[in-house]
């Protein structure tokens, strides 16, 4: 089925009879040439990308509840390319482009809405630290603006430029980052997986791995066994208990990471902003809700919600951010379950078991990675050679301490990423 406008109008005066489901509900095959085990954005676009760009049809998309109920609807849907380490900063640019043309690549409308990122700085140290990341970004071929503190008021006057403690020194300007809706953007590469013949099978939890002679022989479902010649692991919070299934025991700590939604209000907020000096972001959703999130929770766990101290150390940065904040009624609150790897990047590589791949550790940066992370790991797949961008999230570099990817400084400590 494809949308138009002349399509939106004819089906609105005839009661909208026309539309049809977007993807099939088939029951699972006895074998596939690939199972994909994770239903969520990295696991669709997959899908979608070994079906498009690698032409492997007898696919199947394995997602113990719905598809798109995990991490990539539990999101503050912000979407950029802003990174500065080598490895980092070559795949999220991939990652973007890619997001620039998914709409049209998908025909569905995922709401890309590149209305910019403002990251602000607080001190010298941080002004310096922005300018040479804005030079990577640009050596990189991707988009960066230094301002300074008028330039940022001109654009953000709402904000607390004055607090004594962390008053506005400037920011990094991402005009081509921004947002999406985060359901939309499963739909539309399930949507898309499917025409392509790709079996999107739901409520099919996978209970175990076969595993004969060190290569992977299909996969026990609650809807029975499934052979398979690949099998790709991409479930990101619970990338820890899937790998066990197959004996493997991964570098992964899951987190929670909350996120606030607040009542609908008029337009207010035209870009998505980040505090400098707190874990605080926030942006105007197309409905009116101020969306925004922090820091994770701080302690390993599996339940997708958070807890109130974190919650009021939001809320205190929010407030000493933007003031006017307080005004507004928080509406509800969500968590999603992060996979932290040690030094806060990415892993897209094969296993030491034949035919078994792993995609997961994507701690923070989750929803922005969703098209480049499927398309890297289904060439990785398909013909068992890693994808440029994403040459270097090698899973062994926990082993032998070469190649660690550390964003942020805070060494292996999965929380403090």
């Amino acid at each position: 089925m494809r949308f138009s406008g002349w399509r939106i109008v004819r089906e609105g005066l005839t009661g909208n009879r026309g539309w049809r489901p977007h993807w099939r509900t088939p029951d699972p095959k006895p074998e596939y040439d690939i199972v994909i085990i994770g239903g969520g954005g990295h696991g669709l676009a997959t899908a979608f990308y070994l079906a498009k760009e690698h032409g492997l049809l007898n696919v199947a998309v394995l997602e113990k509840g719905y598809l798109g109920g995990g991490n990539v609807g539990r999101n503050t849907t912000i979407v950029r390319a802003n990174y500065n380490l080598p490895g980092n900063s070559e795949f999220y640019s991939h990652s973007l482009k890619l997001w620039e043309g998914m709409e049209q690549e998908l025909n569905f409308n995922t709401m890309m809405s590149q209305r910019g990122v403002l990251n602000l700085f607080h001190s010298d140290g941080q002004r310096d630290y922005a300018a040479r990341r804005g030079n990577s970004m640009r050596l990189q071929g991707d988009d960066a603006e230094l301002l300074d503190r008028e330039q940022v008021r001109a654009m953000v006057p709402y904000l607390d430029f004055d607090t004594a403690r962390f008053p506005i020194y400037g920011g990094l300007f991402h005009a081509r980052g921004g947002t999406a809706r985060h359901d939309a953007v499963a739909w539309g590469y399930a949507r898309g997986a499917d025409a392509r013949g790709v079996d999107l099978i739901q409520n099919c939890e996978v209970t175990g791995i076969d595993i004969a002679g060190g290569r992977v022989q299909g996969v026990q479902t609650t809807r029975g066994a499934i052979r398979a010649r690949k099998v790709g692991i991409v479930v990101a919070g619970r990338s820890s208990q899937v790998a066990a299934l197959a004996g493997m025991r991964l570098p992964i700590e899951s987190h929670v990471l909350q996120a606030f939604v607040t009542e609908g209000l008029k337009p207010c907020i035209d870009h998505v902003v980040t505090f400098g000096m707190g874990h605080f972001y926030i942006s105007q959703s197309d409905k009116g809700g101020l969306v925004f999130g922090g820091d994770l929770d701080f302690y390993a766990s599996y339940a997708a919600r958070g807890n109130l101290p974190m919650a009021e150390h939001v809320m205190e940065a929010a407030m000493t951010l933007m003031p006017m904040i307080g005004k507004a009624r928080v509406l509800r609150s969500w968590g999603g379950i992060m996979d932290m790897s040690p030094d806060g990047s990415p892993i897209i590589d094969r296993t030491g078991i034949e035919g078994l791949y792993l995609n997961c550790g994507w701690c923070y940066g989750g929803f922005k990675a969703v098209p480049g992370s499927g398309f890297s790991f289904a060439h990785l797949i398909a013909t068992d050679r890693p994808h440029a961008p994403a040459a270097r999230f090698r899973l062994d570099r926990f082993a032998t301490g070469r190649g660690l990817m550390d964003e942020e400084g805070t060494g292996a400590q999965h929380n403090l990423h």
